[in-house]
């Protein structure tokens, strides 16, 4: 296993440190310099753009984001780049910016949203772009098809499932894709706590929470896990 011990150190800051889309959008370069400024780790969302550049994005569709139609994937990073996030000035970010923005100085925590059957190439993409970056990072994936592509590519990252829910058919899922060997998990705050929860932390399993958007869900994270993503507040000065 690669250690993820380092993701208990400081709380995420989802999708960077923006203010809820009102001046500074999520997933912009503008909302990780803000991270980085304030010391915050930084969460981010990858998709697989046509020219197979791993780019900044949540959506699959530019509707919420951008005021535009169409499938995020059927443009190149170049066109992407040239499109505005929420009317700012900020545009559709690629993996390389971020790095060349963060430059070490906070870890990542980069997630890879799948595509089943359309992401050949999508995982050895990603760790192109990541291969000399001197800076904590750790990849993610609620996508299983995803974890076994990295894992099977010997990744010196720590890799983590991301997911939710508290019923026993969906930790059964859950265990299925922890046996691939993964080192963390990002779960859903809500669904705190449960016995599939408890047992990977007597494992050793580092768990992080997503996503905590109050003092009273920061509370929770920390009876039940070891650090939260979190937005829409600062966390510097809450109880």
């Amino acid at each position: 296993m690669t250690s993820a011990a380092w993701l208990k150190e400081q709380p995420v800051a989802h999708r960077g440190y923006h203010d809820l889309n009102k001046a500074v959008w999520e997933n912009t370069l503008s909302a990780f310099s803000r991270a980085v400024e304030a010391g915050f780790a930084i969460e981010c969302d990858l998709h697989y753009a046509s020219d197979g550049v791993p780019i900044i994005f949540h959506d699959e569709d530019l509707e919420r984001l951008c005021n535009l139609k169409g499938d995020v994937r059927e443009r190149t990073s170049r066109e992407l780049g040239l499109i505005s996030v929420g009317g700012t000035a900020d545009k559709i970010p690629t993996l390389r910016q971020l790095l060349d923005l963060v430059k070490g100085q906070v870890p990542l925590v980069i997630e890879l949203k799948g595509r089943e059957a359309d992401d050949e190439g999508f995982a050895e993409a990603v760790l192109e772009v990541l291969e000399g970056y001197e800076g904590k990072v750790a990849l993610m994936s609620f996508d299983h098809w995803l974890l076994r592509d990295l894992k099977a590519l010997n990744i010196p990252y720590p890799l983590g499932l991301t997911a939710g829910g508290n019923k026993p058919e969906e930790f059964e899922v859950h265990e299925k894709a922890m046996e691939l060997g993964l080192d963390f998990i990002s779960y859903f705050f809500a669904d705190l706590p449960n016995p599939f929860i408890t047992a990977q932390r007597e494992k050793g399993i580092v768990v992080i929470t997503w996503t905590v958007r109050d003092e009273k869900g920061q509370r929770h994270t920390f009876e039940n896990a070891d650090q939260m993503t979190f937005e829409g507040f600062d966390p510097r000065v809450s109880v």
